[in-house]
């Protein structure tokens, strides 16, 4: 049985995909802070709702789901209830294995897990990386879990701040790009609805490309730059402006702010 605790909206959508995938609701119990929340879990997905105390209890994985700045008022509270060498599975941004190791029996395995929003369409991109007790039994379990919902990547704990900076931060990045190109548009005088589905499938169309072509980006952007024409003048623009150290900086700005957090 697996327990979702603290079913908001990622843990809602893992728990979606989840069952999407084949998994029946009697395979899953979930928790949730208010009883509205509670009752809007039961109806839509026809899975038990429990305690913490009881979700610790009774799940063989438990994916703890709770913003990072509750996660120590949950540990606290399930540690006592969770049996020994159960996998606990943590989504919270910034939270180490080694703090929720701490508050759990001695050996429970964890695997900490970073993903993003685009879980809610089974395209997210989520990065697993091992605590001191998880195995190889132990990611395979996670991954399997994360799976139905997007892609999943293995990396060493200490590159976690980083992938939260890059991926799980990083849905955010290309809506604001869009939300620029397609005030351009406006510029340039067409209408707010068409300009939003052209930036949008080009932004779909060149993530395919990139998915799918196996080509560095580079050489995918060269084929769009024609020498002497439309791409390569804006190109020099966003060059001038230092668009790509300002990603640079941004990103490393969101990694540093996770460990601020991830601190207190």
């Amino acid at each position: 049985m697996i327990a979702i605790l603290g079913a908001g909206k990622m843990g809602e959508a893992l728990l979606s995909g989840v069952l999407r995938a084949g998994r029946r609701p009697s395979d899953l119990v979930a928790t949730a802070r208010r009883e509205e929340r509670a009752t809007l879990l039961r109806e839509r997905y026809g899975i038990e709702i429990v305690s913490n105390a009881q979700a610790a209890a009774k799940a063989d994985t438990l994916v703890l789901a709770v913003k990072p700045q509750d996660m120590g008022a949950l540990l606290a509270e399930v540690g006592p209830h969770v049996p020994p060498g159960r996998l606990v599975i943590s989504m919270a941004a910034g939270i180490t294995t080694s703090f929720i190791e701490d508050r759990l029996p001695e050996g429970t395995p964890v695997v900490r897990v970073m993903s993003n929003t685009p879980v809610h369409v089974d395209e997210a991109m989520s990065v697993v990386s091992a605590g001191a007790h998880a195995d190889e039994t132990h990611l395979h379990m996670a991954e399997e879990l994360l799976t139905p919902v997007g892609k999943v990547l293995r990396i060493p704990e200490s590159l976690q701040d980083g992938a939260t900076a890059l991926s799980g931060s990083g849905p955010a990045y290309f809506y604001y790009l869009v939300e620029a190109m397609v005030d351009a548009g406006i510029l340039l005088g067409m209408p707010r609805a068409a300009a939003l589905e052209m930036v949008i499938q080009s932004a779909v169309g060149a993530a395919v490309m990139l998915r799918d072509s196996g080509e560095h980006p580079v050489l995918l952007r060269e084929g769009v730059t024609s020498p002497g024409g439309t791409t390569i003048a804006a190109i020099r623009e966003l060059e001038r402006h230092g668009v790509r150290a300002a990603v640079l900086e941004a990103i490393e700005a969101a990694r540093n702010r996770g460990r601020e957090l991830a601190s207190g």
